[in-house]
């Protein structure tokens, strides 16, 4: 993350916060489109964008160069979304959840390390590097 060397840690942490409190205020995926399109570059949105479809394909279980072939996002950002959907802070799992997008393979793969309801935690790392090196 960038940092300001003119704020200290706690006026970032309110700044994000106060960002996020904006985002939540949102009524609609219209409201949400229309401030994103104000607050972010094309390449930021579409940065996300490629971030958030990826979750879906690897809720599926699909190996990283076929997503990455269904996509055109890099297999390097692919790993990066699969490291935060297994390990990250639970917000992909949560949405993807909520939105009916995650799959029967990723409850499968939660249950069988042992987080049942867990859905962010549900790529085990060595699932995630063979899709990487084999896919």
């Amino acid at each position: 993350m960038k940092t300001h060397r003119s704020l200290t840690p706690r006026q970032e942490a309110l700044a994000e916060r106060n960002l996020f409190t904006a985002i939540a205020a949102l009524r609609d995926a219209e409201e949400v489109r229309a401030f994103f399109r104000d607050l972010c570059t094309p390449a930021e949105l579409q940065a996300m964008a490629d971030r958030w479809s990826v979750v879906d394909y690897l809720s599926r279980g699909l190996p990283y160069r076929e997503i990455h072939h269904l996509t055109g996002v890099s297999v390097t950002t692919i790993g990066r979304v699969a490291r935060f959907l297994a390990a990250g802070n639970g917000g992909y799992g949560l949405v993807a959840q909520r939105l009916g997008k995650w799959h029967l393979h990723a409850a499968r793969a939660a249950a069988a390390a042992g987080a049942p309801t867990a859905p962010a935690r549900a790529l085990s790392p060595t699932r995630r590097r063979e899709g990487s090196r084999h896919g």
